[in-house]
């Protein structure tokens, strides 16, 4: 018979390795990952997504084709994905310019322009700790 499920006010405060699916193998000792963490790498991890950021954060608003030409090797569809996912999150608003021509701009919210000393600090870091050599097929 199966356990109950018990309730409890408790704050999850991380993801537990040990409940990784069977048949992986002992790990050697169970490990856990912040929650926060978690849900800052689910969404910045995605490829492309930091380097809007970064556009955003260094330029201000810019335009779609400005986004397009300033992240080389994005294709539309991925752009218009990535920056659907940042306006969902709440790090960046859509706004769009009354036409003619119609134009559609995005700049960051409050929580994006707060995420600027943490790409900042990351800069540095991979300035100072990640060689170039480190990545494969970049540009």
């Amino acid at each position: 018979m199966a356990e109950p499920e018990v309730v409890t006010d408790a704050v999850p405060t991380g993801v537990d390795a040990c409940a990784a699916p069977a048949g992986r193998g002992d790990r050697g000792g169970c490990a856990s990952v912040d929650l926060a963490l978690h849900r800052v790498f689910t969404l910045l991890g995605k490829r492309w997504t930091g380097m809007l950021l970064g556009v955003l954060t260094n330029g201000g608003p810019a335009y779609f084709s400005e986004l397009r030409r300033a992240v080389p090797g994005i294709s539309e569809r991925m752009l218009s994905d990535r920056l659907t996912e940042l306006t969902e999150a709440g790090l960046v608003v859509r706004e769009v310019d009354p036409g003619p021509p119609l134009r559609v701009s995005y700049r960051l919210t409050e929580g994006g322009v707060a995420l600027k000393p943490a790409l900042n600090e990351l800069a540095v870091w991979a300035d100072r700790y990640l060689p170039e050599s480190a990545l494969r097929g970049g540009c």
